[in-house]
């Protein structure tokens, strides 16, 4: 609105200028004298004004027809295309011209002016190649989305222009949500052009979302091939498709291709901590507890996670609480300090009735790195000390409030999972779960088997005394979250 405003302003101020200057010079005295070879002409300054005018177009039409007759002998000597060429040249140059504006529309974001000068230039080109493009992108932008699919449709039956027409008709079906013809239309972009990155990636997302992980592999193995990604990256990214192949293996009962995938995965990153957990239960089942034992130390060096004990208790599920301990220590012989590990010593020590030392594993981990898991280990071992109730109840109210302490998070939209997935529920990004703390931890009260896990095996082989410790918990959990939604709920009414 503003330019057109702008534009109608200079038209006036143009037309003003001309009618004052018009005015001026007829007004204007004196005269212009020109002899030549005894002829003399007196021009007024209006007439000298329009002569100059007279002779500049003159020049224009002298230049214009020299180049007719350059291109007419051009012909006559044997050039069939010259004259098809001469005239041509302006079209060409209309043509571009429409294109150049067309663009700039496009950039501004102007675009039914762009469908306009797109329309224009390819009256004068005839190239679709070159236009169809502009028009499919104007077509878009004023959201008119039959008409971009009806161009890119043209584009692909253009080899020249095919990959762009598939490309835009594969944007279509991805906000439509039509994931189907997407992966279709992404493996057949990828066919025509292997090396581009964006198609590349837009494969492995939608294989990746379909499950189909060994069309993912392949993908991956090309782009590692084309230099998109490097060696690490690759190897990383590898496992978790091997993993992700191996669990759907799992659904489906193929006992040797899952062991095989999963002892796979493991080898490309040993520090994928579900590949680590998978690959020892694979070589637990098959009697192989010193491989079991390795894979599993090795991935504690690297990141202690609950999943790595959880599947280390299971390599030997029917040893004693001391003889647990013992064979624990060295798993965590590398790691001491770290919360993860005095945490897992300090269930492992309550199992046991040990609850001196459990106090002393867990130190001051409750005031320097407080978690709700810490704070029930507390109200365990307070309990297991005969302590009062209001001791515990104290412990058991602070775990409620408590942060939840590392989760499994997605580097990408900061999504917390339960449990691993190669592909982010939230935002579909690949492999961008990581192990850590969140910024700001959820308010939530877990279960108790999950705040308290007790790792001793099975509920079967687990004692009688424990079970009662361990129920005994929960129970007091579940009254103290009652107690404090009931406060809510009072406070909250007044």
């Amino acid at each position: 609105m503003l330019w057109s405003l702008v534009k109608i302003v200079f038209f006036v101020v143009l037309v003003a200028a001309l009618a004052f200057g018009g005015m001026f010079l007829i007004d204007s005295e004196g005269s212009m004298d020109i002899a030549f070879m005894g002829f003399k002409i007196s021009l007024s300054p209006i007439k000298v004004v329009i002569a100059v005018v007279v002779l500049l177009v003159v020049a224009w039409l002298l230049l214009k027809l020299a180049g007719l007759c350059v291109a007419l002998v051009k012909f006559l000597l044997g050039d069939e295309t010259a004259l098809s060429r001469y005239f041509d040249r302006n079209r060409e140059r209309k043509g571009f011209d429409a294109m150049a504006e067309g663009m700039m529309a496009l950039a501004s974001g102007e675009g039914r002016v762009a469908m306009a000068k797109a329309s224009k230039a390819e009256k004068y080109l005839r190239k679709p190649e070159l236009t169809n493009l502009l028009t499919a992108q104007a077509a878009e932008m004023t959201g008119d989305k039959r008409k971009a699919q009806e161009v890119y449709r043209r584009l692909v039956a253009d080899d020249r222009t095919r990959f762009v027409g598939v490309h835009g008709m594969l944007k279509h079906k991805l906000e439509e949500g039509d994931t189907d013809t997407a992966l279709k239309l992404a493996e057949k972009a990828f066919a025509l052009k292997p090396k581009h990155v964006e198609m590349q990636d837009t494969l492995l997302q939608l294989q990746a979302g379909k499950k189909d992980w060994a069309a993912a592999r392949n993908t991956l193995s090309a782009k590692f091939k084309h230099g998109a990604i490097p060696r690490d990256v690759h190897k990383r990214r590898d496992a978790v498709l091997a993993l992700s192949e191996a669990k759907g293996v799992f659904e489906t009962g193929a006992t040797v291709q899952a062991q095989e995938a999963a002892i796979e995965a493991n080898k490309k990153s040993p520090d994928l901590i579900p590949a680590a957990v998978m690959a020892a239960d694979e070589y637990t089942r098959q009697g192989k507890d010193r491989q079991a034992t390795r894979i599993l130390k090795k991935a504690w060096d690297t990141q202690p996670h609950p999943d790595l004990a959880a599947a280390f208790a299971r390599i030997a599920p029917n040893e004693t609480p001391n003889a647990r301990i013992k064979r624990f220590a060295g798993l965590v012989r590398a790691k001491p300090g770290h919360p993860e590990t005095k945490m897992l010593m300090a269930e492992l020590q309550i199992a046991a009735e040990d609850f001196p030392a459990a106090r002393r594993t867990l130190g001051d981990l409750v005031e320097s790195n407080p978690t709700a898991r810490s704070m029930t280990l507390m109200a365990a071992i307070e309990r297991g000390e005969g302590a009062e109730d209001v001791v515990v109840r104290g412990w058991l109210t602070r775990a409620l409030t408590a942060p939840r302490g590392p989760q499994w998070m997605c580097d990408k939209c900061q999504t917390v999972h339960t449990s691993w997935e190669p592909i982010c529920v939230s935002c579909s990004a690949f492999d961008t779960l990581s192990w850590r703390t969140p910024a700001q931890s959820e308010v939530s009260m877990p279960a108790g088997t999950e705040m308290l896990p007790m790792i001793v095996g099975s509920e079967k082989e687990r004692p009688v005394e424990e079970d009662a410790t361990a129920g005994l918990i929960e129970v007091e959990i579940a009254e103290e979250a009652d107690v404090v939604e009931a406060e809510d709920i009072e406070k909250s009414s007044t």
